[in-house]
């Protein structure tokens, strides 16, 4: 009974190809924008999310926006911030410079800092070493760049042991950090352009770290710390580790909690989540309307159906089809139509995204979200089910002699 009905529906279905297409076509589309809106807003969230737990997910921001006319110093900074709850500590500053190794010269972003920050950043070295405590101590005039200004001022990735002159000052560069490592720990990006006949332009990174210390030293207003970065053994001991910050900051700055912010980096986390969510549901909302009109003209078209088949409605009933035999070949047409459409959005979904990772490159990938593709079948299920309910009822009620009275 099953499949003598579904071949009947198939036959329906394929014998206006033209139609039974424009009528998909509102499916495919609404399948296509949900699945293809969610997956390039999970798969940029996501992006930005791993960039940000790169960097570490247990430390804390602290930035001093009133010093009560006692500014925060590099010296008591070192001794300040000794508690059990806290793993690691790093003042933070930064400032362009102009850079020159030989006949080169580029505009720089500097930071100054102590070797905790990478520790607290997760930054990994290629070449050569870290920045050390006695750096910091003896004023020592070194610098640990990354991959691309190694590559911009030497032309190779291992330029441990060359001089770069910062305004003037030599600097020693000690380490290359790995490729790898995002530029979104300086907390400010600067980029250089440059160009060559074969690639056109090009966007790389101009970024090194050097001792506290000596970016006093060629840095304006760089004597009071004004932001700095504070670590937690694990992100189990966050909260005391900001419990204890927070004391320490209450204690130095007279009980004022305005003097200063903490920003825990979980909760940025949690907000990029939260974010990605929301952006998920509302996305997925629009693209529900999208199905919601293809489920409209899945109905319109069936109900021009029944009336142009109503004599045959007629002739079945006559040599005693019954009611429910006929409402579930209406049910099962409207079903094909909403299925198939579902089927080729999800296929031309697939398309779509592994197009745009390859125009994306590394820099974001789109995978298909199958929790999205499901939900996408379900409600092209659904949308077959209510929007072809009505129909296969009408046709259904029809009388015989009435059916077979139609001239139409």
């Amino acid at each position: 009974m099953i499949i003598q009905t579904w071949k009947m529906s198939w036959a329906a279905v394929c014998a206006n190809k033209l139609r039974t297409f424009l009528t998909m076509l509102g499916i495919i589309i609404g399948v296509v924008a949900l699945i293809v809106l969610v997956s390039i807003a999970d798969g940029a969230t996501t992006s930005v999310s791993d960039q940000i737990s790169s960097m570490g997910s247990n430390y804390l921001t602290v930035q001093i926006s009133d010093d009560k006319e006692n500014p925060l110093r590099l010296e008591e900074f070192l001794q300040l911030l000794e508690d059990d709850a806290i793993e690691a500590a790093a003042p933070f500053g930064n400032t362009s410079v102009t850079a020159k190794s030989g006949y080169t010269s580029e505009s720089m972003r500097i930071t100054g800092t102590t070797g905790s920050y990478f520790e607290i950043m997760n930054l990994e070295l290629s070449y050569g070493r870290s920045m050390k405590q006695a750096d910091v101590e003896n004023n020592s005039c070194i610098i640990v760049i990354s991959a691309d200004t190694a590559i911009e001022f030497f032309g190779r990735a291992d330029a441990a042991g060359e001089t770069l002159s910062l305004n003037g000052r030599p600097f020693l560069v000690v380490g290359v950090l790995s490729e790898d490592n995002s530029s979104l720990t300086s907390g400010q990006t600067w980029m250089q352009s440059s160009s060559d006949e074969d690639s056109g332009t090009t966007t790389v990174t101009l970024e090194g770290y050097i001792p506290y210390s000596a970016f006093i030293r060629i840095a304006d207003n760089a004597l009071d710390i004004t932001r700095f970065y504070v670590s937690s053994s694990d992100e189990e001991s966050m909260d005391a580790a900001e419990s204890a910050l927070e004391q320490i900051m209450m204690g130095r700055f007279g009980q004022d909690e305005d003097a200063f912010s903490i920003q825990n980096q979980s909760e940025i986390m949690e907000a990029m989540t939260s974010v990605k969510d929301t952006m998920s549901l509302m996305l997925g909302g629009i693209a529900a309307i999208s199905l919601l009109v293809g489920g409209i003209g899945i109905m319109n078209i069936m109900l021009v159906s029944v009336t142009e088949r109503t004599r045959e409605i007629g002739i079945r009933k006559a040599i005693g089809a019954s009611r429910g035999s006929i409402m579930m070949q209406f049910l099962m047409e409207a079903l094909l139509v909403s299925m198939m459409g579902c089927a080729i959005g999800i296929a031309v979904s697939f398309g779509i995204l592994q197009i745009a990772g390859r125009v994306m490159g590394d820099s974001m990938s789109f995978q298909m979200d199958m929790q999205v593709m499901w939900i996408s079948v379900g409600f092209s299920l659904l949308i077959g089910l209510i929007f072809g309910l009505y129909p296969a009822n009408k046709a259904a009620r029809k009388k015989p002699i009435d059916a077979l009275r139609f001239s139409g």
